[in-house]
């Protein structure tokens, strides 16, 4: 598990990537959301580097979740 502020970033991200998908798109948000918690599971913890996994994840999402 992630500690407190560990947790907060990495919603914090999840928000600012998935700004422009609405909050009914759960299997965008939940892709984008994985994506990002595989990355900081294998050791990624810098912001940029997590949001740049995130838009990465929200642009290879497949259409029928954006």
């Amino acid at each position: 598990m992630f500690d407190t502020a560990t947790t907060a970033l990495l919603r914090a991200l999840l928000e600012e990537v998935c700004r422009s998908v609405s909050q009914g798109e759960i299997g965008a948000r939940t892709h984008v959301a994985s994506k990002i918690l595989e990355a900081a599971a294998r050791g990624e913890i810098s912001p940029e580097g997590l949001r740049q996994v995130g838009r990465d994840a929200l642009s290879h999402a497949p259409t029928m979740w954006r």
